[in-house]
């Protein structure tokens, strides 16, 4: 064999690749250079069991809890602290000090405007970047730990598939390779309601039908936790419909869907929860109707000073305050009625009488303004 230097075992007469000169000089200048990387060692490359060990080291299974105001427990399936991300000499970070509380069963949404790192929290979510610093928990595992990955799916970017292949054999490849049942297949084409077009090519599909048959690859594996970034871009109105209808109900039962969005509608009508991220921090969390903020009823009478007095004693007023040429009177607007009842019998000329009910929207140009305001200050 000249110089190669191989031996061959004479019971099966396969060369053993370990025995070569090329491989004794390799381990050896390994072995003379020293560790590659702080805490590496002077040994061959470990195998893949070994690496896995070492970078998931086993431990019980745990949840963690927090406690809420009224004494309930809040079981989480994903919380951050101080999770940081900054990409090479850039001044400022995409992510910033993030603290987030996903509990399980929700419909969670980020909401922030384009480029404030809603794409980039949830990649790191994913195991597929790594913070600059924090920490980061999901479905009881450090991001990317192999267990946790398979109870969740994930739709993030724009998918890609082979665009000649049909959507039903899109996702049996996706299965198979994944090692999930092929059985599925028929029963989430069903769930984005892509049954009838599964075996057209996906070079047919309309961006809205690729964003459905991603959800759909995400649905193999009938996750615990549903991670859907941007689900709506650059879909049209009626496909951003249908894509709301379908969140909407892929939020029922015991799935957590969280979803990053800067479609203030979209987050409105489907999320449970919301964390509001400008610049790479969080702003603002918490259920919608929190973030809205206490109901009122506007109020333009004749006169004002008796309207004032008659309002401010009203069973269920909170507060009232004079703006302009009316009263802003923090009310449930049920009973905006019975208050105009009271008003008219005390001989108050009532000329407006109207809810105020903050959107969403409100809320977020208010903390994403030019100066964005912390919760509770």
């Amino acid at each position: 064999m000249g110089g190669c230097n191989l031996r061959l075992p004479t019971d099966r007469g396969i060369p053993r690749w370990e025995d070569s000169a090329s491989f004794r000089v390799r381990y050896a200048r390994r072995v003379s250079i020293g560790p590659r990387r702080p805490g590496a060692t002077n040994l061959p490359r470990r195998s893949r069991r070994d690496r896995h060990a070492r970078d998931y080291p086993e431990s019980p299974p745990h949840e963690r809890r927090r406690f809420t105001t009224d004494g309930g427990v809040v079981n989480e399936i994903i919380t951050t602290a101080a999770l940081t991300k900054r990409f090479g000499s850039l001044r400022e970070p995409a992510v910033d000090q993030l603290d987030l509380h996903v509990r399980r069963g929700e419909v969670y949404g980020l909401l922030g405007p384009n480029g404030a790192g809603k794409t980039t929290t949830l990649r790191m979510l994913l195991g597929l970047q790594r913070p600059t610093a924090g920490t980061a928990t999901v479905l009881d595992r450090p991001p990317g730990h192999p267990e946790g990955l398979a109870r969740l799916g994930a739709l993030v970017e724009e998918p890609a598939y082979y665009p000649y292949m049909s959507g039903r054999d899109n996702l049996r490849a996706i299965a198979r390779y994944t090692g999930v049942d092929t059985a599925r297949i028929g029963a989430v084409l069903t769930t984005v309601g892509l049954l009838e077009r599964a075996d057209d090519k996906v070079k047919s599909y309309s961006f809205g039908m690729r964003q459905r048959l991603g959800v759909a690859a995400a649905l193999l594996k009938d996750p615990e936790l549903l991670i859907l970034d941007e689900p709506t871009n650059g879909l049209d109105p009626a496909s951003i419909a249908a894509m709301r209808e379908l969140v909407r109900s892929l939020g029922t039962g015991d799935r957590t869907v969280v979803l990053s969005s800067h479609q203030l509608g979209e987050v409105e009508q489907v999320c449970d929860r919301v964390g509001v991220i400008q610049a790479g921090r969080l702003i603002a969390e918490g259920p919608v109707a929190e973030l809205r903020g206490t109901a009122a009823v506007w109020l333009v009478a004749e006169p004002v000073e008796r309207a004032l007095h008659i309002a401010s004693s009203f069973e269920g007023v909170e507060a009232v305050h004079a703006e302009n040429s009316g009263l802003r009177i923090l009310l449930d607007p049920d009973r905006a009625a019975d208050l105009n009842a009271k008003l008219v019998q005390a001989g108050v000329r009532v000329s407006e009488l109207r809810p105020l009910v903050r959107s969403l929207e409100d809320v977020f140009l208010e903390l994403t303004g030019p100066t964005p305001q912390e919760v509770g200050s």
